[in-house]
């Protein structure tokens, strides 16, 4: 199961941490197809709020494994990351046994 966290303040979400894998296996296809879909969104989100935005940011990737935290985050990035999190939230209802999400406050 991929577990995802949103990092969120008094003013929105600042970042997100998603790890694991959705597959069960290697012929686990509808497993690949959710990871992939999360993969790319949190990439997407990823590199829209440090390369195009420009915010500063924390990232850390690993197999199965990405995080970021924004520092004094913009109301932009806010808004992509509300994105990420509203993508992630519908695929979780799809795929209610793949996506787990958190949201830490």
């Amino acid at each position: 199961m991929t577990k995802v966290e949103f990092f969120s303040d008094d003013k929105g979400i600042y970042g997100f941490k998603i790890e694991g894998h959705s597959s069960d296996n290697c012929d686990d296809t509808d497993g690949k197809i959710v990871c992939s879909a999360v993969s790319s969104a949190a990439y997407m989100a990823a590199n829209t709020v440090s390369e195009i935005i420009g915010d500063k940011c924390e990232i850390a990737v690993d197999d199965a494994f990405i995080e970021i935290t924004v520092n004094d985050i913009s109301e932009s990035s806010r808004v992509v990351l509300e994105g990420l999190r509203l993508h992630i939230t519908e695929l979780s209802k799809q795929y209610k046994k793949r996506i787990r999400i958190i949201t830490e406050v």
